[in-house]
């Protein structure tokens, strides 16, 4: 049975309704968008009419919450970019919606791929390549190489897939846990990862994809672990990557994949998510 709805607010453009309406429906409240000559309205549900109101109030004081674009992201939409005319310009929602260490990374993986493909690939990805033999002595000696092949990438589909997820997830946990989360779980991610990686198939690897890994774990198991932090990911989104995960390992794809690496990745997100959500229970 089709659930009446009523007014809520009139805004002047679509993409912050649809914005807005994305994240209600992430809230089990049903809304949508009537046109009429006077603008665009949003309607909902009339047994959630105040709910409704009070999370409008939320978001029209800060529209550039990950959460909201979560929501449509989770929705299966194109993450609505709100215009230049309402809360300001894209460039303001990329840099909004990711934290300064999240944006960090997406710069230096972009930064060293672009290097690389200007002809400095032999200068550049030797000294940030795992260790050719794992040694103390080494290990002191070149300590960044334990994280160093999260941000080599060997084709442009592979960073632009990598640096997509990287830049939607790492940046909402990063606002939504904090800097502290997020750095932990890029360190122990990639780390973890690369080690894993490295006992499997020797030092001849790279890419985000552990720690991409680690931050689609940390995310879902966050949703059932502490779903009033609004970070969640959908049953579709979780078993497109584990189906990718999979066919990894049985060896169908064209492409070579750092397998256990991705596997030790999803493994350390999902764990941290267990661990913050006891700290904070406690």
């Amino acid at each position: 049975m089709e659930v009446p709805l009523h007014p809520l607010v009139k805004v002047d453009q679509k993409s912050i309704g649809e914005l807005f309406v994305n994240y209600l429906k992430s809230q089990n409240i049903v809304a949508d968008i009537q046109v009429d000559a006077q603008g665009f309205w949003i309607r909902v549900e009339e047994e959630k009419f105040d709910q409704a109101r009070a999370l409008f109030q939320e978001f029209a004081v800060q529209p550039y919450h990950p959460k909201y674009q979560q929501a449509a992201w989770e929705n299966g939409e194109a993450v609505t970019q709100l215009p230049a005319t309402a809360f300001g310009s894209m460039f303001n929602a990329f840099l909004s919606h990711a934290g300064f260490f999240t944006l960090t990374v997406f710069s230096l993986c972009w930064l060293i791929y672009i290097a690389a493909q200007l002809g400095f690939i032999h200068s550049i990805y030797p000294p940030l390549s795992f260790f050719e033999q794992l040694s103390l002595s080494a290990l002191l000696h070149e300590p960044w190489r334990l994280i160093g092949p999260a941000f080599l990438h060997f084709s442009l589909l592979h960073i632009a897939f990598n640096t997509m997820w990287w830049w939607q997830l790492g940046g909402s946990i990063e606002k939504l846990f904090g800097k502290s989360t997020i750095i932990h779980l890029f360190l122990l991610s990639a780390i973890i990862s690369n080690f894993g990686q490295f006992l499997s198939t020797g030092a001849n690897f790279g890419g985000l994809s552990g720690v991409v890994y680690a931050v689609v774990g940390f995310a879902w198991w966050s949703g059932w672990l502490m779903p009033d932090k609004g970070l969640s990911l959908s049953k579709s989104i979780v078993g497109f990557l584990l189906v990718w995960l999979l066919l990894g390992f049985v060896d169908v794809l064209p492409v070579n994949m750092a397998n256990t690496a991705h596997l030790l990745g999803l493994v350390v997100g999902c764990l941290f998510a267990v661990i913050l959500a006891k700290k904070h229970s406690g």
